[in-house]
């Protein structure tokens, strides 16, 4: 087991990825390369700089990737509010994603959830 896997943060970003996946699958086809793509790079990007994050060997260095990783979180909400526009979710579905479990932008005091110890 990787030491990330532990990291409540890094468990929910995997959840966040999967509703992603999952409301962006009914998406058309000529958003297949464009919308689909960007929201699903995106919201993988979440888990993967919160694991690179914990490589680190400074909480400085940790601090800066989750708040990367928190900028992608972002991207996938504001491209959620055009996929809705555009009629690709409804509000159930524009919603998912959202309540994945601890989606949102982590508050500075709880770095020490993210702690380097598994």
């Amino acid at each position: 087991m990787f030491n990330f896997e532990n990291l409540q943060a890094w468990q929910h970003a995997i959840d966040f990825a999967h509703s992603v996946y999952r409301s962006t699958r009914t998406f058309p086809a000529d958003e297949r390369f464009s919308l689909t793509n960007q929201m699903r790079r995106a919201a993988v990007s979440v888990s993967s700089k919160i694991a690179e994050g914990s490589l680190r060997s400074s909480h400085v260095d940790f601090a800066w990737l989750v708040e990367i990783s928190t900028g992608s979180l972002f991207e996938v909400v504001s491209q959620s509010f055009i996929a809705k526009q555009e009629g690709y979710l409804n509000s159930e579905e524009f919603g998912s994603p959202l309540r994945a479990r601890g989606a949102g932008r982590p508050h500075p005091q709880r770095f020490t959830e993210f702690s380097h110890e598994g």
